[in-house]
């Protein structure tokens, strides 16, 4: 177990760790890279995974349905937390709401149960990019336009995506590959871009950054812990799910607080820690999933 567990998480943890010696040494500007990334490469990888397999309500909707509780539910309780221990609240809600399901959670997925398992946490991937790019950015500044959400790429191809699948649509198979080999740049890109965004950030509130890193996986596994209990998935859904409520804070985060101005030193301690407590926590919830 212990090998497959290394196994599954080493290509992940290597490119992560690439990509932050290559920000310590040359400290490149991936700007343009994570532009291209968000514009283009995640969008296809989107809508290949969603439009490569028919639309069945009775599996999607209910996983669906299962990320926004999770998230909502851990918003909630972040929420909760941060009264009781008198830290403001948006800081602490979004780090703990929003999870690495991108840069993480999508290589994660596949290296560990197959491609397969690529176009469910599509789903999940896009339920919680949707709730960020929305009420992650309300919470943040209640001016943002949430409408503006729409003309996100990675939305759009979401729902063309969902739209070939359920209208039972195939895609001329050269350009569908085509499409996917755009899509295969996404993932290794993220990992590498993590990498590279960790090098750059600073741990100013070590304590607060420790609490934070701690709190997202703890909170997120038990409310999976939780709906699995009250609720019959299937048994890869179940594993999702519960890899789904482990991962860190999402590094989206610290740039929304960042653009926000609300305590982005403190949100990139969370963020910084929270993906190093990773290698913690991910082999966890490993245990708890592999057959």
């Amino acid at each position: 177990m212990l090998i497959r567990i290394v196994a599954i998480l080493f290509p992940l943890f290597a490119i992560v760790a690439v990509g932050f010696v290559v920000g310590r040494r040359m400290r490149p500007d991936l700007a343009h890279a994570n532009k291209l990334n968000m514009d283009v490469f995640v969008p296809a990888l989107v809508f290949a995974a969603l439009a490569s397999k028919p639309f069945r309500p009775e599996n999607d909707i209910p996983l669906l349905l299962a990320t926004v509780v999770m998230v909502v539910a851990s918003g909630l309780a972040a929420w909760a937390l941060a009264r009781a221990t008198g830290i403001q609240p948006k800081t602490l809600v979004p780090p703990v709401m929003f999870n690495n399901c991108g840069n993480l959670g999508l290589p994660l997925a596949v290296l560990a149960f197959g491609e397969q398992a690529l176009a469910p946490f599509v789903v999940m991937f896009m339920a919680s990019n949707l709730l960020h790019f929305s009420f992650g950015a309300w919470l943040l500044d209640h001016k943002v336009r949430l409408m503006t959400i729409w003309k996100v790429p990675s939305v759009l191809a979401t729902f063309a995506g969902l739209a070939v699948g359920m209208s039972g649509v195939v895609v001329w198979e050269p350009l569908l590959t085509s499409i996917r080999m755009l899509g295969e740049i996404s993932i290794p890109l993220m990992l590498f871009a993590l990498g590279v965004r960790l090098s750059d950030s600073r741990i100013t509130s070590i304590g607060l950054g420790v609490f934070g890193a701690v709190a997202r996986p703890l909170i997120g596994m038990a409310i999976a812990g939780i709906l699995l209990m009250l609720v019959d998935f299937p048994p890869q859904q179940q594993a999702l799910i519960l890899i789904f409520g482990a991962l860190p804070p999402a590094v989206l985060n610290y740039i929304f607080a960042e653009r926000y101005h609300q305590e982005p030193e403190k949100v990139a301690s969370m963020v910084l820690i929270g993906n190093m407590a990773a290698v913690v926590f991910l082999p966890v919830a490993l245990v708890f999933v592999l057959p």
